[in-house]
């Protein structure tokens, strides 16, 4: 989801203050996040070789604090935070030095750039909270969760690595499991409701904004199986196909897609 920049709010003097935080050149980690980034290692200490246990993907992190919330529960795991927007790096940037946090560092970029960034099966988990949805069909492929950026996901797990989704949108919550399932992933769980099942994970700022609107988290867990000999798309691209038949019985509307149902709603009646 995009976050709009804050009357007043100055980028480049924020992305200055918490450089620390952020790696500028990503790219040159590729396949040695675990050492290179260990405070040992980088404060000279090292005895032999340092390591963090795994390596873990905030995909479109927002303003980090799934992230921080993460990153300060395992020290022994490393936390990347990644976002396309300026603003959310910045963000991001804020709360991990704010927490204090060696472990957590945030990078710019999107799902396109997973594969530049991360060496071959270097990642633990990718998870993926309250993504923008993209309904309209010449949209899809802007999807975290689309069939050509699943499959690139899989080059960059380990194996026995996660991919999560948490949202909002049902409609998009369906549409993923789909192209997971053309993609040759095995899907540990699909939970209408995350927090009947993990009610200790971190909140972030969009599920506190969604859930106070009437929203569910909607969670799935998957993990790559035998890669397909044939990948081809075949679910439909647009996620009004997604959408309930009985619109009018809806309790909750998912982000991004109510005028879509609205207008649905008034050309039925």
């Amino acid at each position: 989801m995009r976050r709009r920049k804050p009357k007043n709010f100055d980028l480049e003097e924020r992305l200055a203050r918490y450089a620390d935080a952020i790696e500028v050149r990503p790219a040159a980690w590729a396949g040695r996040w675990a050492e290179a980034c260990h405070p040992l290692v980088a404060a000279g200490d090292a005895v032999g070789l340092p390591r963090y246990r795994e390596v873990r993907l905030d995909l479109g992190c927002g303003k980090g604090d799934w992230l921080v919330a993460c990153a300060a529960r395992d020290p022994e795991v490393l936390w990347v935070g990644m976002d396309f927007e300026p603003v959310c790096v910045a963000y991001a940037a804020e709360a991990v030095c704010e927490a204090g946090l060696p472990n957590a560092v945030v990078v710019p970029g999107t799902g396109a750039d997973v594969v530049r960034l991360f060496g071959p099966g270097e990642l633990a988990q990718v998870a993926i909270n309250f993504p923008t949805p993209f309904t309209r069909r010449r949209d899809a492929h802007l999807r975290l969760v689309a069939l050509e950026r699943l499959m690139e996901y899989r080059r960059a797990l380990a194996p026995g690595g996660r991919l999560r989704l948490r949202t909002d949108s049902q409609p998009l919550r369906d549409f993923a499991l789909g192209q997971l399932e053309i993609a040759g992933y095995d899907v540990l769980w699909s939970w209408d409701d995350e927090r009947a099942h993990l009610p200790d994970e971190p909140v972030t700022y969009y599920e506190e904004r969604l859930v106070a609107q009437g929203a569910r988290v909607l969670s799935v867990c998957a993990v790559p199986g035998p890669e397909p000999e044939r990948v081809e798309q075949t679910r439909s691209l647009s996620l009004v196909d997604y959408l309930p038949e009985d619109l009018d019985a809806m309790d909750y509307v998912p982000y991004g897609m109510e005028w879509t149902v609205e207008t649905i709603r008034r050309r039925r009646r």
